[in-house]
């Protein structure tokens, strides 16, 4: 399967440990398209419709829900655990999870 960044798709999760999100969640796909197109991994960031407005959670609207892009739990998978697409984060989302992204993990 294809994939690009900033799409959002299912994923399957599971097994996790601890307090790992867990189960099939929709995720946004991280990783550049030139790792995506040569790897059989990508790297995502599972997404959750309960949250609190935590400094590393970047809100968003997704099929007419208000959800959380969980910077926290960015972790990379194999293409095996990606279920089917679901859509694509807008521009303004982009940029503000390249922002959260910057300021959690860049010095």
């Amino acid at each position: 399967m294809e994939v690009s960044q900033y799409q959002i798709f299912l994923v399957n999760l599971d097994p996790t440990i601890g307090s790992e999100i867990r189960k099939t969640w929709p995720c946004v796909i991280l990783s550049p398209d030139e790792m995506n197109k040569y790897l059989r991994t990508v790297v995502i960031a599972p997404m959750t419709t309960s949250s609190k407005k935590y400094p590393t959670r970047v809100e968003i609207k997704h099929d007419n829900k208000i959800g959380w892009i969980v910077i926290d739990q960015i972790r990379t998978i194999d293409k095996q655990r990606i279920i089917k697409p679901l859509g694509r984060l807008s521009k303004p989302e982009i940029k503000e999870v390249k922002s959260i992204i910057r300021e959690t993990y860049v010095d």
